[in-house]
């Protein structure tokens, strides 16, 4: 059983490393608590590693960990951050949830590094809170829980739950954690080690901005591919596109054809189908309603148009997954 907290105030975090956890993730978040440990000269953080079982817990990239603690002999913590990788729900049984809600009515401040979030969701431990998780993750997240509420900042810090987008992410919320712990100053100096460039908030983008996406920086290009990833269910027609990106249709074919080397219909198809499959292989929705989410009106059509981009039908790849 662990501490909450030392005599010398040394703040305790548990990471609980699910099988096939984000090791860049972890990683991000633990190398600023250590290195805040060298630059004050002392151990303000202390951290313990988790798993379902005492065995050592493989990442996603083949990395395996030792763990400290089974779920088993955790019974107080301070804080916890759950750490997953794909397919986190898959894990929620083995004593799991009522592991979780345990810790949770025993004051554990409990948060997530990327995917740990749909954790805590099937554990119902989200009533109330908005969630950030890793960009890709945001549309089957929002499709399985329609009762949150989510956003796509880097990360989120609250009284009780803290949430992080994955990755680097991880990194800038500890970052924040040690400034608002231990001053600016001991922030600053922790990120210039990790060679940081700068801090940043939480309000930040998750992803490059579309001009930098899109190797262009003409506003109308920008503006109508905004327009398309902002309209996935409900698609425009290339002439609304065309109205509200400012240009007449027959620019904007111009425009994409001469810029992204295809047309606008073909880019738009593109992006629906995308979110189709990653909605296949992420959520348990049917076919058809993956397909009437992207936009196609029927399963046919859904299905003919999957085929032709990927090569294999939605249903092969509900199969795989």
């Amino acid at each position: 059983m662990l501490n909450n907290v030392d005599i010398q105030g040394t703040e305790h975090v548990g990471f609980l490393l699910l099988p096939g956890f984000s090791m860049m993730a972890f990683f991000s978040a633990v190398e600023p608590l250590r290195i805040a440990n060298r630059m004050a000269g002392r151990r303000l953080y202390e951290w313990t590693l988790i798993g379902l079982t005492g065995e050592p817990v493989t990442a996603s990239n083949g990395m395996t960990l030792m763990i400290d603690h089974a779920l088993a002999d955790v019974r107080h913590l301070p804080s916890l951050a759950v750490c997953s990788g794909f397919e986190p729900e898959q894990w929620i049984g083995h004593g799991l949830t009522a592991w979780l809600n345990r810790l949770d009515q025993g004051g554990c401040r409990i948060g997530a590094l990327d995917t740990g979030a749909v954790v805590l969701a099937e554990a119902g431990l989200l009533s109330g809170e908005t969630v950030t998780l890793h960009w890709e993750s945001l549309p089957a997240f929002n499709e399985r829980y329609p009762g949150i509420d989510t956003c796509d900042e880097l990360f989120l810090l609250g009284e009780r739950r803290f949430f992080c987008a994955g990755g680097a992410a991880a990194m800038d919320m500890a970052l924040e954690v040690i400034a608002r712990r231990h001053g600016m100053a001991l922030a600053v100096e922790v990120s210039e080690q990790l060679i940081h460039d700068r801090l940043r908030s939480r309000g930040d983008h998750q992803r490059m901005t579309l001009a930098r996406r899109l190797g262009s920086h003409n506003p109308r290009l920008v503006e109508a591919v905004a327009q398309m990833e902002g309209h996935v269910e409900a698609p425009l027609s290339l002439q609304v596109i065309a109205q509200r990106s400012g240009i007449s249709e027959r620019q904007l074919q111009r425009l994409f054809s001469e810029t992204l080397g295809t047309t606008p219909g073909n880019w738009y198809l593109n992006i629906r189908l995308t979110r189709a499959h990653y909605l296949l292989k992420e959520t348990d929705h049917d076919v058809l309603a993956i397909g009437l989410a992207c936009g196609f009106s029927s399963p046919s059509t859904f299905s003919r148009a999957f085929r032709r981009h990927f090569g294999y039908s939605p249903r092969e790849v509900r199969k795989r997954s």
